[in-house]
């Protein structure tokens, strides 16, 4: 077979069969199908797309393209669950969900990603931990599963290694927003982890990749589909990204706010009830909850009663963190030089807001990637950022930059002000959830 031939057929329209997908799978993985035609596939992938079935197939051959994780089953007392988010600014859910779920109960291990375009990535938050370690060896990651119930981590070489290569071209080719290639990406590494059941948040909004409510149901559907016809249980929650979610945007001042939060400091309504409710559905699918309400109640108590922070400051201290960052954040987390306040031309009342570009401030401060492999500013990013629906007065910002220079906080702030659309009308944001995909 020919690379170039397989991408002419499907730039032609043609569905591609399953000898010729596992053989670009494997050339993408082992390097024998260069940059240029990856970036050529892509393409003709995002125009041409994939019938469900023919995505069930290329996702199995990119699962098929590393190695799948086994698991000491007779050592587990629950399941293996696991949650994936399409991406989205300020969001922080799986800092907050993973420990929580093994707190219910489950074993969690989160294969999870970074930064992609303007949103950002669970393994750069966890990174701006002093010492925490994303990149374990399968023994250390069973060992740390079983013992403290959830871990979150990269995926390591041998996991799907088509899908790590495809991965970042994707992110500098206008490609990320394709329904099949979005679908492999996420269930691919998902099957090679061996979960149980997968709870999915597909995003939509104008912080999301998706940006209609109907491409976000459809790439839900595609998931659900997929994954449940490759054995793996699934279920998808559409939700809300046409406002930050939570308070803060970054890298450490998400871990912050996550903190806060598992410490019953301070919880955003929005982000607990997120949480909630994609914490509710993985109990259910995952047998560890009878219904809705016994599953809610569940998850409350063991955020309240502390149960969910002991298991994420136990995660952290076996991936290589500090002992007491619960009690210490800020001896530990990395802050910026410059914080300044940003505040509006006007008042009024918030009435939307450019979710997209409020993620391009954070990385036109350093806190995220323009190519594949830059380096970040963990420190750098946004607090106490203001939703839909609130007012702005002379003495309250729209929220505070954390920059690395007071340019680059004058820069961002511009941005800032020009993402923020105020009126004098009274407004609500709607839902966070807004459609259950099953």
């Amino acid at each position: 077979m020919l690379a170039q031939e397989i991408i002419r057929r499907k730039r032609n329209g043609h569905s591609l069969t399953g000898a010729e997908l596992e053989f670009m799978a494997n050339g993408i993985a082992t390097g024998t199908v260069s940059e240029g035609q990856i970036a050529a596939f892509a393409m003709a992938v995002f125009f041409c797309g994939m019938s469900i079935a023919e995505t069930a197939t290329w996702t199995e051959a990119m699962t098929a393209s590393g190695t799948r994780l086994q698991w000491p089953r007779d050592l587990l007392a629950g399941p293996l669950l696991d949650k994936h988010s399409t991406g989205g600014v300020g969001d922080k859910v799986s800092l907050v969900l993973a420990p929580l779920l093994a707190a219910c109960g489950a074993y969690v291990p989160m294969i999870s990603g970074r930064g992609l375009g303007h949103t950002g990535g669970t393994l750069d938050k966890l990174e701006a931990i002093p010492g925490y370690c994303t990149q374990v060896k399968q023994a250390q990651l069973a060992k740390v599963v079983h013992e403290v119930g959830c871990a979150i981590v990269g995926a390591t070489d041998t996991i799907a290694p088509a899908d790590r290569r495809l991965y970042s071209i994707r992110d500098v080719t206008a490609t990320i927003d394709s329904v099949p290639l979005i679908t492999a990406s996420i269930l691919s590494k998902k099957l090679a982890a061996a979960v149980d059941s997968l709870v999915l948040d597909v995003k939509t909004g104008s912080g999301a990749f998706v940006g209609t409510f109907d491409a976000a149901r459809e790439l839900a559907e595609s998931l659900v589909a997929v994954g449940n016809q490759s054995g793996l249980n699934t279920a998808a929650l559409v939700t809300d990204m046409d406002q930050v979610l939570g308070r803060n945007a970054g890298n450490a001042v998400e871990v912050e706010e996550s903190i806060a939060f598992l410490c019953n400091d301070q919880r955003d309504p929005r982000l607990e009830q997120l949480v909630t409710e994609l914490g509710s559905e993985a109990l259910l699918i995952g047998g560890l909850a009878k219904d809705d309400a016994s599953a809610k109640t569940l998850l409350k108590s063991n955020l309240d009663n502390g149960a969910a922070a002991e298991r994420f400051q136990a995660m952290v201290v076996a991936l290589g963190g500090p002992a007491d960052l619960l009690v210490r954040p800020g001896s530990y987390l990395p802050k910026a030089v410059v914080s300044q306040p940003v505040f509006a031309t006007t008042g009024g009342v918030v009435q939307t807001i450019d979710v997209r570009r409020v993620g391009m401030v954070i990385v036109s401060l350093g806190g995220g990637r323009r190519q594949p492999g830059e380096a970040i500013d963990s420190s750098v990013g946004l607090t106490d950022i203001l939703g839909i629906g609130e007012t702005v007065s002379p003495d309250q910002p729209l929220a505070i930059v954390h920059a690395r220079s007071e340019s680059d906080a004058e820069t961002a702030a511009v941005e800032l002000q020009q993402a923020f659309q105020l009126g004098d009308t009274p407004c609500h944001p709607g839902p966070v959830v807004l459609e259950r995909i099953k």
